[in-house]
């Protein structure tokens, strides 16, 4: 928790001089995060991550069919039971430090209900995706896995292309950190615990046989 971290600060003696240090770095990064916001387009996707800017490259298209799959079924079924909203890759989501685009968020009706039409930075989301890739797993699991925890985010989801798997997280408010739920792979369904209602089998985010059986039966109201 933070204010362990601050206590063990605290007992050190350089304490004030760790703590003007840090002050000096962060009012550096917080200039170079402003410039990172002016200059970022449309066309590019990069994150600000902890003072420097990740560019993100072209990905596989087993990446590209696993977020387009999950995202369709997600959009369609918060869309028809007004649950919020869901946004993939180019939402920025502003947090204390860093400035994110993961691959799917999304947000209940009350944040989603503040949102405006040029708004381009989002507030910390109630479920984040993120799909694995060689240049991304050391983030995805390392710091925006704490970071997303520590700004509230009630459920993270990793998803694996390759093993074809989700690792389902939530967030114990207690610590402020992810427990794990569930490892879940083809054969096993999912459940969403930030979305009221939405459970679908894990092949459907890899098949699109499967996940056009699931938005029908979405349609359908079934």
């Amino acid at each position: 928790m933070i204010e362990n971290r601050v206590a063990d600060l605290l007992e050190a003696p350089d304490a004030r001089l760790v703590i003007e240090r840090a002050q000096a770095i962060l009012e550096g990064e917080a200039i170079r995060r402003k410039a990172f916001r002016e200059w970022l387009t449309d066309e590019v996707k990069a994150e600000f991550i902890n003072g420097e800017v990740i560019m993100h490259s072209p990905v596989k298209r087993r990446h590209l069919e696993a977020s387009s799959n999950l995202f369709t079924l997600l959009r369609i079924y918060v869309n028809l039971h007004k649950l919020g909203e869901v946004d993939s890759e180019k939402a920025l989501v502003g947090l204390t430090r860093n400035d994110y685009e993961p691959d799917i968020c999304f947000w209940n009706k009350e944040i989603a209900s503040s949102f405006e039409d040029d708004q381009m930075e989002h507030p910390a989301p109630d479920l984040i995706v993120e799909i694995l890739s060689k240049s991304t797993v050391g983030r995805d699991r390392g710091v925006k896995f704490e970071d997303y925890a520590a700004h509230g985010v009630l459920e993270y989801w990793i998803i694996d292309p390759v093993r074809k798997g989700v690792e389902q997280y939530i967030l114990d408010e207690g610590t402020m950190a992810f427990a794990t739920a569930a490892v879940l792979y083809v054969g096993d369904s999912v459940e969403a615990r930030s979305i009221p209602g939405f459970s679908i089998p894990v092949l459907a985010i890899f098949d699109k046989e499967e996940n056009l059986k699931v938005l029908q039966h979405f349609l359908s109201g079934k």
